[in-house]
């Protein structure tokens, strides 16, 4: 068991915090008990599962020794729980993380509907919608300057969400230049999405959560739609939006 904070495995996984690092290693790090075993079950490229001896006992694993071939493909670590806390930023631990190989998701036209995310700043909003978009069977999404779809808030938002769906990081001009769908504004000038009827795939375009849609993307798209709001309410939560609007184009498309 590492005891020890200056470990170097265990100083490289807390690198894995920052953006530099994870594009320097290509990987990135999913904490907790469910993402852990849906990365296992799902047979991502693990590199390795660190945990305190209790954690890797729930899930079923054994420390791997030196020099030793435990046969499930990736390193198996365990630490202390002082360690494992110097490894997260998480308020509650549960004591049990996965650095996993970043995917090379190579840029390319959607085979379907997919979504465009213009300026999405804020982690948990990105998180969220990648969670929104897995559930609803949206695969394929581009993200044109928007914060970084590995960083530990994203993943954690998207609660295995990112293990389902394809992100494609890029500026907007190659994202619009790539996507083959209309494109659909989310706006709060739009037409109501619930009397609108789309004819085939699409491709949702959501934007920044202070600023909105850029006007390239804008002027790009073939139609602008809104989620109907009283009460004098002006906007919701851009996840929100995005989840609304997804399923309401979803169940009106022909």
């Amino acid at each position: 068991m590492i005891i020890s904070r200056q470990n170097e495995k265990v100083k490289k996984i807390r690198s894995l915090k920052e953006k530099k690092f994870r594009a320097e290693n290509n990987e990135y790090v999913a904490y907790g008990y469910k993402l852990v075993l849906e990365a296992i079950s799902l047979k991502l490229p693990i590199v390795c599962i660190a945990g305190t001896g209790e954690m890797l006992e729930r899930i079923g694993l054994k420390e791997m020794l030196p020099g030793e071939n435990n046969g499930y493909g990736f390193e198996v670590i365990a630490v202390s729980e002082e360690v494992f806390s110097s490894m997260t930023e998480e308020v509650s631990p549960q004591g049990v993380l996965a650095v996993i190989k970043k995917p090379s998701n190579e840029l390319c036209p959607p085979t379907g509907d997919c979504i465009l995310l213009d300026g999405i700043s804020d982690p948990g909003n990105l998180g969220t919608i990648i969670r929104t978009a897995a559930a609803a069977d949206i695969k394929e999404l581009y993200l044109a300057d928007c914060a970084d779809a590995f960083n530990p808030k994203t993943v954690r938002s998207a609660m295995g969400g990112l293990f389902r769906v394809k992100v494609c990081e890029c500026d907007k001009k190659t994202a619009v230049s790539l996507i083959n769908k209309p494109i659909i504004v989310a706006d709060m000038d739009g037409e109501n999405v619930f009397t609108y009827t789309k004819q085939g795939d699409f491709c949702l375009a959501v934007g920044n959560e202070a600023n909105g849609i850029s006007d390239y993307v804008k002027n790009s798209a073939k139609i602008k739609v809104a989620v109907p709001m009283s009460n004098g309410i002006e906007s919701l939560n851009a996840g929100v939006s995005a989840g609304i609007i997804m399923y309401a184009l979803k169940n009106r498309k022909k």
